[in-house]
C-alpha cells in the first residue's frame, strides 16, 4: 500500500493526471497521506498543477488536510506563487484562516514570501466566493 500512496503523491507532483487516475481506478483513495501526511491534492497544490488539482477537487478529496506542521495544500500553493491553483481552492471551499505550526494562514506565509500576487489571487477570489454566496441566497 506504501508503494501506492508513494506512486500517487509523486504521479500529483510531476503533474501526471493519467498516473493518478490509474491509481484510482486500481483502488488508492485520492485522500491517502505519506508519512509525513501530505495528500495528492498538497503535491499538486505546491507545485502548480492546476488539472490535476481540479481533477482532485472535482473528485471532493479533502481540500483543508493538515500535513505534520498543519500546512494545507493552500499554504503550499501561496508560498509556491501558485496563482490559479490558489484561486481553484479557494473557489472550490478549502478554508483560508487554517493556523498551521507556526499560526500562519496561508495568506500570512505568502506575505512572508513577499508574494503580493497571492494577496490579490486570496482576495479575487475570496470577492468573487462571496458573490456567488450573496446570489445564490
Amino acid at each position: 500500500m506504501e508503494d501506492q500512496i508513494y506512486a500517487l503523491l509523486e504521479a500529483a507532483r510531476y503533474d501526471d493526471l493519467d498516473d493518478v487516475k490509474g491509481l484510482e481506478s486500481a483502488g488508492v483513495s485520492l485522500n491517502v497521506k505519506d508519512s509525513q501526511g501530505r495528500t495528492a491534492l498538497h503535491m499538486a497544490a505546491a507545485n502548480g498543477h492546476h488539472d490535476i488539482v481540479q481533477y482532485l477537487v472535482g473528485k471532493g478529496v479533502d481540500l483543508d488536510a493538515l500535513n505534520e506542521e498543519k500546512n494545507t495544500p493552500l499554504h503550499w500553493a501561496c508560498l509556491n506563487g501558485h496563482v490559479e491553483v490558489v484561486k481553484t481552492l479557494i473557489l472550490s471551499g478549502a478554508n483560508i484562516s487554517v493556523l498551521n505550526s507556526h499560526e500562519r494562514t496561508p495568506i500570512d506565509e505568502a506575505l512572508s514570501r513577499g508574494k503580493m500576487d497571492m494577496i490579490d489571487a486570496i482576495n479575487t477570489a475570496t470577492a468573487q466566493l462571496e458573490l456567488t454566496q450573496t446570489s445564490l441566497s
